[in-house]
């Protein structure tokens, strides 16, 4: 586990469980947020996401966190050795993506695109999440499905199953 994609919908604890297992492999930790955003939550454009993107998969190992464009998380799929589908029922993507942005009304995500508050962004985010559940987390499925025979796939259904995940991988 060297090369590794984390992808999932929002709130799902992906960025918590990256910083982990960061910490344990001694691998760099990429999030795709900090590529699309600017401050003020200006998009990046799609050329600046892929020469960040370029400059992460020419390392030798690396954590790439996030969805990204289309294109881009498919090219990351190709050249990982571990792809980490967190997945978990709907409600808990809410519970704790709410969570998550009452926190930041005390102090800001640490691990946020700078310059980017998240409160303002709470119903955008809300309807993402369910966008993606419904819409986008279909074709995700299939995608990722298509690599299980020559990477190492994990795909994480439940709070609890994540927890198992990070004692064993960390």
């Amino acid at each position: 586990m060297t090369r590794v994609a984390v992808v999932g919908n929002a709130g799902g604890g992906k960025s918590t469980m990256c910083c982990r297992l960061s910490a344990a492999r001694n691998l760099p930790l990429f999030a795709v947020d900090t590529w699309q955003w600017k401050p003020g939550w200006l998009p990046a454009s799609y050329a600046e996401i892929k020469q960040q993107q370029d400059a992460a998969l020419a390392q030798q190992g690396w954590i790439i966190d996030g969805w990204g464009p289309d294109e881009l998380m498919r090219e990351r799929f190709a050249v990982a050795d571990t792809i980490i589908l967190v997945d978990h029922p709907l409600y808990v993507h809410y519970w704790w993506a709410i969570k998550r942005q009452l926190a930041c009304v005390v102090a800001e995500r640490p691990d946020g695109p700078p310059g980017c508050p998240m409160l303002p962004m709470t119903w955008p985010l809300l309807k993402m999440i369910w966008r993606i559940h419904w819409q986008a987390r279909p074709q995700l499925l299939d995608l990722v499905n298509k690599y299980r025979t020559e990477k190492r796939v994990t795909h994480i259904r439940s709070p609890r199953a994540l927890r198992q995940f990070v004692a064993h991988a960390c």
